[in-house]
């Protein structure tokens, strides 16, 4: 037994129980052929020396890649088939997280002249704080004067713009407006006052102590907001193309677990890291419960197919990939199957896209199919092995 004689005859017995020894078919039967794929083939029916029966071919077979099997032995060996059809693949783009602060919602506090810290209500880093919430007391030697300068273009009657520009002075030095509604109603001067917050949100960084001295300008405290967060995602650069402004993403916690949010990206950086090679990719996130804080590590998952249109599509379990080709299998009824070569698209969500060599509405075999295409191909190299010298064989065998 030669090199090729065995192969066929280890590929024979792998097709053993799909193709039945006595086949009931209406069809005519053109010859027998041995069960272990050696070359001989025989007019009648006959059994090999192991007391296997031929395997007959018959009439519309031969010469071609279609195979026919027995309905009974379809059952049995577990073929099922699917209809090709339009249909949207959402494919999903996997990326690693993190929260970030929602800048929109950052806040610095910060004196518009030399003031002195006489009181901190506010004294710790990550303290929760609402807008209007003292945060300090503070003497202010010129917020004092400018009150002063008020006071005087009040009581001397120097006129409403007088009046108006003292007031604007005021505003110019921050100073809170329930002092200056004080300083209208004819109040004496406020030597010191609280200073309100700007905005609700939690502290990030404090950078004063009670009795300091503060400078024009220096950054007291930082406040952030915790609803929204941000997302930013590390997608990598051979799935950058498929993300899409406005597309839905379900966001995974490592520090909560069993929990999934849902948000939208909003932004996406048009530059790649040149380390990492991946883009950064916002997501914004409501989070009404604060349950999500600042730098928490997440897994992302962006549907990068939401906006796509119907693709003629199949399960992805029914292509036959062999590197050089792929193949599916076509039930063509009564037993019939066609091995047809395709050409693939897009994959996602255990779908392939077929491009080209299939319609809308062919069926084809989505387990069982390794079988039915080794099948196939026996009978091409059978046809080869077989065919007269100087002849050319009828089928080639498939690579």
């Amino acid at each position: 037994m030669n090199v090729m004689q065995r192969a066929l005859a280890g590929l024979g017995l792998a097709i053993l129980a799909l193709t039945p020894a006595s086949a009931a078919d209406p069809s005519k039967i053109l010859y027998y052929r041995n069960p272990m794929g050696l070359s001989d083939i025989s007019k009648v029916p006959k059994k090999d020396q192991m007391g296997m029966d031929y395997i007959p071919v018959h009439e519309g077979e031969d010469g071609s890649s279609t195979v026919k099997i027995s309905l009974d032995r379809v059952q049995r060996s577990g073929v099922r088939t699917e209809l090709a059809q339009m249909q949207r693949i959402a494919r999903v783009v996997r990326a690693p997280g993190i929260a970030k602060p929602d800048e929109r919602t950052l806040r610095i506090v910060s004196l518009r002249s030399d003031g002195f810290i006489e009181k901190l209500y506010v004294n710790e880093t990550g303290a929760h704080i609402t807008a209007g919430q003292p945060l300090f007391r503070v003497y202010s030697p010129q917020a004092v004067s400018a009150q002063v300068d008020f006071r005087t273009a009040s009581v001397a009657g120097r006129g409403p713009r007088d009046d108006a520009s003292a007031v604007q002075r005021l505003k110019n030095l921050d100073v809170p407006p329930a002092v200056i509604d004080k300083m209208r109603e004819g109040g004496q001067p406020i030597l010191s006052f609280d200073w309100p917050a700007p905005a609700s949100g939690y502290v990030m960084e404090k950078s004063v102590i009670e009795g300091q001295m503060a400078k024009a300008g220096e950054a007291l405290f930082k406040i952030a907001g915790l609803d929204p967060v941000w997302i930013i995602a590390d997608v990598p650069e051979q799935e950058f193309g498929l993300v899409r402004t406005g597309a839905t993403a379900r966001i995974h916690f490592l520090a909560l677990p069993g929990k999934v949010f849902e948000g939208r990206v909003t932004f996406i950086l048009h530059e790649l890291d040149a380390r990492t090679r991946t883009a950064k990719v916002r997501i914004e996130l409501p989070n009404p419960g604060h349950a999500i804080s600042h730098e928490m590590f997440a897994d992302v998952e962006i549907d990068a197919g939401s906006g796509d249109a119907d693709r003629l599509v199949v399960p992805a379990s029914a292509v036959i990939d062999s590197g050089s080709r792929q193949v599916v299998i076509v039930d063509r009824g009564e037993g019939l199957f066609e091995p047809r070569a395709v050409k693939l698209g897009m994959r996602g969500d255990g779908l392939v896209e077929i491009i080209d060599g299939l319609k809308a509405g062919e069926s084809v075999v989505v387990t069982a199919n390794f079988l039915i295409d080794a099948e196939s191909n026996l009978k091409a190299a059978l046809q080869a092995f077989t065919a007269e010298p100087g002849q050319p064989p009828k089928a080639e065998a498939k690579p």
